[in-house]
């Protein structure tokens, strides 16, 4: 493995250097060596030192901020709003038993926002490494790696600081939907050699975001279960494993996820993470060659996420899996078989259709049909072709969800789409898909620089995306993994394949992180601004109708090779908040 360079490479605007996007930042890496880091810290006054901070940069851990001193964090809100900022805490000393202390906002009027509404969370410290050659198979060694602010932890209530470090403290504040509209002020106290008290100033605004299960914006992380299990050290689909789960599910739903990720046949993506991705239909072949299939796991799973608030949909992986092996206990041979022949064939036909058939008739009766979507990933259109065909003959409202490139051909036919980030939809397609009530989405996954979800990505990326959906008139974003974690993921977001962090959002806790949050604060903003448009055109506020337009027409992801996504926010984020 290269040397750890102790530096945050995402943000590297402190140093000096050029801003530019944090992908193309992180492989025009700085020299720095031990004396530039001593001198810098030597310029630092003596003590513990404590400033607010940009929730949209990654400070570095051996590295004083460099950033102007931040005494008061003021900002705007609608109620029903989750907002966040960063608290830095550094020393050229070591300081022990640091504690933050939280405080009720109050306005003029008596109003609150009770304390139990804020948040204060460490910033963990994980190794990333670079995009550089994007997908594909790496080995540690080859890549350069680094320490990156990342996942958030709200258990600790006290830390120490060492020595020339510093520590970036994640505050979060939801504005409770029944919050009256004004000025809250209050501090937030660190108690370290002495106390320090920071201002805080909050105006809610009369605007109002509906509860995360009601928004518009679609967010879909695919959650892996029994990635869940391991790092619990839990028996797979055990009444402790379910219990666990419970958290993890519920962050999600809180996050505005609508999508239930359902395995219904073993290794839906050709077992390409760390865990396995166990089947939840147990598929057996009778000593008769008739075929029955258990669905008991299933409907516990699925019955489980909806009671978490994941309730609208049940992606069901895969027909068309990457690895065309659908594993099933052949009673005659006592063991486990494996059916291969290739999509579209007769035997392939009749070996599904089978299968279709029960699994049609038992959704209905559990009332779930009108959900549940057969979901393929890109496939050649052939075999595609010969899905949806199957599909339909066996009943005509079975729905389908395909997550790749735009295939006219095809489109059709998918109720819910999600086309690469390099496709658009052509502007009547997409209209059409509107009035038919189908959805259209986009993804990144380990092909684009930017913007992305990496470790290493800039923070300001997630919130981009939401506005990248307002702007291309889409409903929402798509990324592969939840939480399909790395052997040690609090420790190495790191992966056999792919860049670092592509794996997974959150860390097991369950703990937020910095992306995740922000992928959140994305979705807040394309709310505001899907209310906002329809606001102006109702009123005919047509000037500001104009002004929000416009400020949409800069997303556009090439504009994100000369301009970072936090500059290009810092121009249009105060529309939102008038």
């Amino acid at each position: 493995m290269k040397r750890l360079i102790f530096i945050c490479l995402s943000c590297l605007c402190f140093n000096n250097i050029k801003a530019q996007d944090a992908s193309l930042a992180l492989q025009k890496k700085p020299v720095l060596n031990a004396q530039i880091i001593d001198d810098q810290w030597r310029k630092v006054p003596d003590g513990l030192n404590v400033s607010f901070g940009s929730s949209n940069t990654r400070f570095a851990r051996e590295l004083p901020p460099g950033t102007a001193i931040e005494k008061v964090w003021e900002t705007k809100a609608w109620k029903g709003e989750k907002i966040h900022t960063q608290l830095l805490l550094w020393s050229n000393k070591d300081v022990s038993n640091i504690s933050i202390q939280l405080y009720d906002l109050k306005d003029e009027q008596g109003h609150f926002i009770k304390k139990e509404n804020i948040n204060a969370g460490m910033v963990k410290y994980v190794i990333t490494d670079e995009f550089r050659d994007g997908c594909g198979y790496r080995k540690a060694k080859d890549f350069d790696s680094s320490y990156v602010a990342e996942a958030i932890d709200t258990r600790l209530s006290a830390t120490p600081l060492q020595k020339n470090n510093t520590q970036p403290i994640w505050v979060s504040v939801k504005i409770p939907a029944s919050t009256s509209p004004g000025l809250y002020k209050g501090v937030i106290q660190i108690k370290g050699e002495k106390d320090y008290r920071l201002p805080i100033t909050i105006k809610v605004l009369n605007k109002m975001l509906p509860a995360p299960g009601k928004w518009h914006y679609d967010l879909d992380l695919w959650q892996h279960p029994a990635a869940i299990a391991r790092v619990h050290k839990l028996p797979l689909w055990s009444k402790e494993h379910f219990s666990a789960m419970k958290a993890y599910y519920q962050m999600l739903a809180d996050a505005g996820q609508k999508t239930i990720t359902a395995s219904i046949v073993n290794e839906p993506w050709g077992h390409q993470t760390y865990d396995d991705y166990p089947s939840l239909i147990k598929w057996t072949k009778k000593k008769d060659g008739s075929w029955t299939y258990d669905y008991s796991l299933f409907d516990q799973y699925v019955a489980f996420v909806m009671e978490c608030g994941i309730n609208e949909r049940i992606n069901c992986y895969s027909m068309v899996p990457w690895k065309i092996a659908f594993s099933y206990y052949d009673e005659n041979l006592q063991k486990e078989a494996v059916f291969t022949d290739a999509i579209g064939t007769p035997t392939y036909i009749n070996f599904w259709k089978t299968m279709l058939v029960d699994f049609t008739k038992h959704l209905k009766q559990k009332g779930w049909f009108s959900k549940t979507y057969i979901a393929m990933d890109e496939r050649p259109m052939e075999a595609m072709k010969a899905v949806i065909k199957l599909l339909k003959e066996t009943d005509k409202g079975w729905k389908i969800a395909l997550a790749g490139e735009y295939h006219p051909e095809v489109e059709q036919d998918i109720d819910n789409y999600c086309i690469a980030s390099k496709w658009d939809f052509p502007a009547a397609t997409l209209q059409k898909r509107k009035e038919q009530g189908k959805i259209s989405t986009w993804y990144t996954c380990c092909t684009e620089p930017y913007p992305n979800a990496f470790s290493f990505s800039s923070p300001a990326e997630g919130v981009w995306m939401g506005w990248y959906t307002a702007r291309k008139n889409m409903d929402g974003y798509v990324r592969w993994a939840y939480n399909s974690w790395t052997e040690n993921p609090l420790v190495d977001t790191r992966f056999r394949t792919w860049p670092a962090g592509d794996t997974y959002q959150v860390y097991p806790g369950p703990l937020s992180s910095i992306r995740f949050e922000k992928l959140i604060e994305g979705a807040q903003d394309f709310e505001k601004i899907q209310q906002l448009k329809a606001l102006y055109l109702k009123s005919h506020q047509s000037q500001k109708l104009e002004e929000l337009n416009k400020a949409l027409e800069i997303f556009e992801i090439k504009a994100l090779g000369t301009t970072t996504a936090d500059q290009m926010l810092k121009k249009v984020k105060p529309l939102l908040n008038l």
